[in-house]
């Protein structure tokens, strides 16, 4: 979920990617520095980049403090502050607006001043449970990197709208 001014916005996550200790594709593979510092950080602070100078991506540590590892949120289905998210993209078809990291972190407004924050308390953006039980989750390799490609690490909820890549990787 994420607190902005206008209100509350925020989803279900449907779509993530896996980059554990020694994976070649994480960034926290060649170890610590002053922009991958989050990830070594206790599990559940958010690691926040910007992608190909373009887009924000939002990560979550998913280790012990100084462990570098973490997941990569992919896709959220969008339940609340729909048309806070719809206002941030510009846009108003639902299907695309946070499908994929880039439009979720857009339609979020995740940027840099999130990188480091507890996403275990709630704040500015945090993580939670609306209780129910997850749906079926399917697994395909990672999208959109070249090292350690074909590692089965991308998880989803099948069947899902909001979920990003190809109806081939998301079956």
């Amino acid at each position: 979920m994420r607190t902005l001014a206008e209100g509350v916005a925020g989803g279900r996550i449907v779509e993530t990617e896996a980059y554990g200790i020694g994976d070649p594709a994480g960034h926290a593979y060649r170890g610590i520095t002053p922009r991958t510092r989050p990830l070594f950080l206790e599990r559940g602070h958010a690691y926040v980049y910007l992608a190909y100078g373009v887009s924000f991506m939002l990560n979550v540590s998913g280790e012990a403090a100084g462990v570098g590892a973490g997941v990569l949120i992919r896709a959220i289905e969008p339940i609340d502050g729909v048309e806070m998210m719809q206002r941030n993209r510009g846009m108003e078809r639902l299907r695309d607006l946070t499908r994929g990291p880039g439009r979720l972190c857009e339609a979020l407004a995740v940027d840099r001043r999130l990188d480091g924050i507890d996403l275990c308390r709630m704040g500015p953006l945090w993580l939670g449970s609306d209780g129910q039980a997850p749906s079926e989750i399917g697994h395909s390799k990672r999208i959109g990197i070249t090292r350690a490609a074909d590692s089965l690490l991308r998880f989803f909820v099948r069947g899902n709208a909001f979920v990003s890549g190809t109806a081939a990787l998301n079956r």
